[in-house]
């Protein structure tokens, strides 16, 4: 059986009343829960990563995973991808192991993995990985004016297209859209930067990095990963409706990619970039 996108539960509600002294409701009912399932990336039968992601648009995922990483340059480097049987004691394939099958000139080596740094966690410099984005990002970035009425519109239009979000209240969501903010692509997941492979993946496979004419929206905070992955798929601005690391601005603002936070509502931060005239 394919894995959930949401799953459903018996929930406690509880309820207090407004200074937080006493307990007015207490209500047990379903509730609907993000899916979160391992999904394991094999290339010509060998482990590449496991990824914990939401169950859907896995091979978008391991498109966009593979591009962002360096792997590969269009969709045709890769010949085929497909699920192979699963884990279960009796052979159920659960749609948690994709094979992903190169063409014979693109041989992934699995010493050359990942960058130096794709978390904030690692403890490598910034002067590295900023270094090291620069060797792998094959377009190069466009300059685009950061326009304050199209960017205080994106965080709503991303919403709109957040259907498990709505569901559940604890998913992420990537979108990709025109300059002028009409809408081009919408995916989710419990990871922000698997959101934002789903979306690259996605353009990738339609012919459409690089992605020099679109803007990269982020449900989340803007992190060094979510910025490296932009600047390989050619994005010129990356916008997010929470904070930006300090990773985030240095690298946004070495490569030339504008970079908008806390974009809410009528207000957002510019922390690279500059505004249009």
């Amino acid at each position: 059986m394919a894995g959930r996108v949401t799953s459903n539960f018996a929930v406690t509600k509880v309820r207090l009343n407004e200074d937080r002294t006493e307990v007015i409701q207490v209500d047990t009912r379903a509730d609907s829960v993000a899916g979160e399932e391992p999904l394991e990336i094999r290339v010509d039968g060998q482990t590449l990563t496991t990824t914990m992601r939401t169950p859907g648009h896995d091979i978008e995922l391991a498109h966009g995973f593979l591009h962002s990483e360096g792997h590969i340059q269009a969709a045709r480097d890769i010949e085929s991808a497909k699920y192979c049987e699963g884990a279960t004691h009796d052979g159920v394939n659960t749609y948690n192991l994709l094979d992903v099958e190169m063409r014979d000139d693109n041989v992934i080596s699995l010493k050359d993995l990942r960058l130096t740094l794709t978390n904030s966690s690692c403890g490598v410099c910034g002067t590295s990985s900023i270094e090291e984005l620069a060797k792998k990002t094959r377009y190069p970035i466009p300059h685009i004016p950061v326009d304050p009425l199209v960017v205080a519109q994106l965080p709503d239009k991303l919403r709109e297209g957040q259907k498990q979000f709505r569901k559940t209240g604890g998913i992420h969501a990537a979108g990709a859209f025109t300059l002028d903010g009409k809408r081009v692509v919408i995916r989710e997941d419990v990871g922000r930067h698997n959101a934002a492979d789903k979306v690259i993946g996605h353009l990738l496979m339609e012919g459409r990095l690089p992605a020099d004419d679109l803007i990269l929206v982020m449900s989340s905070r803007a992190s060094f990963e979510l910025v490296q992955k932009a600047a390989m798929a050619g994005f010129g601005m990356l916008v997010a409706v929470s904070a930006a690391s300090s990773l985030a601005v240095e690298t946004a603002r070495e490569t030339g990619m504008a970079l908008v936070g806390f974009a809410r509502g009528d207000r957002f931060n510019l922390y690279s970039g500059e505004l249009k005239k």
